[in-house]
């Protein structure tokens, strides 16, 4: 009864637009507060210990990292390099941003970080080009979500640090996946590009241009290779290796670049702490949440249950799919995740399901829910840059959200795609 009494308290405060992180904790803590025998000092330190974690450290360095390469202007760069070669063929520069996209998501790790530094280099040439405006909105909001699974990706690391994974497993793991998703989308919009004629078409591949680009480009694409080739090989984990992100894009901006000068470091720094702040605000109050169900006996519970129904492991993968999507219609990944993963790792296990293999799963229903009404972010952050209305963008996204489920059901059904490289 108390647990029914805070969940409609929780919906609705969300509703009426309170922060996820403020109703988490307030909403948990009175739950904490009205459990007999559980003293007051529990609130704090769960809240204190779920954010001292040496894997989330890694989550202000890349944040950090992907903010200073969006601060220096690299898209623009990165988008006339592949351009060169790409625009050759019918939707060339629409397959520019996608291949863009998956650059900044091998350096950002965010979603909407990605959207927001792909669109503001692309939406006006995409329209120059004949490209519809909210088909050229749709193009960066679906292809900033690549940043949620190619890694290094904060929903990986906040699933690592939550449920006690590897994240540099999860890393692996999200690589193949992120590439064929881009190759799904990179197919759907060559083929809506040919259908409606959208876009000019180069007459052949710019190859002086690419190699004039190759040198100035060069420094910024060892970045994900090193950053990947660290972390595959062991030579750092993932934390020293967002540090070292860090360190090398503010080299690239201030010194082979010469975009940022150490004012706009400082503003990005700061920039990139009140993000950290309100993610690790998120985790503190999720972290309550999940040790009051573990308190009283929810999660237990919920295995028992999944165990009397009888469901297979498919059977309850696709029971998973639909839950994660209805409430990626309410609640942004960070929450989605922190709410969910206490719950519903124990009962995958129970089936036997792969940890890392249903990791890539969830990771990929939250790059769906930043795409979906009416809390999609990467819906929102194009139609700012975009400016048009959000449900404009959200009719452009429409057909690649049919390639996302098609994504999702391979993803999650087919094991291999995500365990094959771990």
């Amino acid at each position: 009864m108390i647990l029914a009494a805070a969940l409609v308290l929780i919906l609705c405060l969300l509703a009426v637009g309170a922060h996820v992180a403020a109703v988490l904790g307030l909403v948990t803590a009175a739950i904490v507060l009205s459990v007999s025998g559980v003293p007051a000092t529990v609130i704090a330190q769960t809240a204190f210990s779920s954010v001292n974690s040496y894997p989330l450290i890694a989550i202000p360095m890349f944040i950090l990292a992907g903010n200073l390469m969006m601060r220096g202007q690299i898209a623009a760069l990165m988008i006339d390099f592949v351009g060169s070669l790409v625009r050759a063929v019918r939707g060339g520069l629409a397959l520019t941003v996608l291949t863009a996209s998956v650059f900044f998501a091998a350096v950002s790790g965010s979603s909407v970080g990605s959207a927001a530094a792909i669109g503001r280099s692309t939406v006006a040439g995409l329209r120059e080009e004949r490209y519809p405006p909210r088909f050229a909105a749709a193009i960066v909001a679906v292809g900033g979500t690549l940043g949620l699974m190619i890694p290094p990706s904060l929903g990986f690391i906040l699933i690592g640090s939550i449920v006690g994974l590897p994240i540099d497993r999860l890393f692996i793991a999200g690589l193949l996946p992120g590439i064929m998703e881009a190759a799904l989308l990179s197919c759907a919009t060559f083929w809506l590009s040919r259908r409606g004629g959208y876009g000019a078409k180069a007459a052949a591949p710019d190859w002086s241009g690419f190699a004039r680009l190759l040198p100035r480009t060069l420094p910024a694409l060892l970045m994900p290779v090193l950053v990947l080739g660290a972390i595959y090989t062991g030579f750092m984990t993932p934390t020293e290796v967002s540090a070292f992100a860090a360190a090398y894009a503010a080299l690239l901006c201030l010194v082979v670049y010469r975009s940022v000068d150490l004012r706009g470091i400082w503003a990005t720094a700061r920039e990139s702490l009140l993000q950290t702040s309100m993610i690790f605000a998120v985790v503190m109050g999720g972290s309550l949440l999940g040790f009051i169900l573990a308190r009283m006996g929810v999660s237990a519970q919920l295995v028992t249950t999944l165990e009397d129904a009888g469901l297979t492991w498919w059977q309850f993968l696709i029971v998973v799919n639909l839950v994660l999507l209805v409430m990626g219609m309410f609640l942004d990944g960070i929450a989605l995740i922190v709410l969910t993963a206490p719950l519903l790792f124990p009962m995958a296990q129970a089936l036997g399901i792969d940890p890392v293999h249903f990791a890539v799963i969830m990771v990929a229903n939250v790059e769906i829910a930043t795409l979906t009404p009416p809390i999609g972010l990467n819906l929102f952050v194009m139609s700012g840059i975009a400016r048009i209305p959000v449900h404009e963008v959200a009719r452009g996204v429409l057909p690649f959200y049919a390639v996302r489920l098609v994504g999702l059901a391979l993803i999650s059904f087919v094991p291999a795609i995500s365990l094959a490289l771990v």
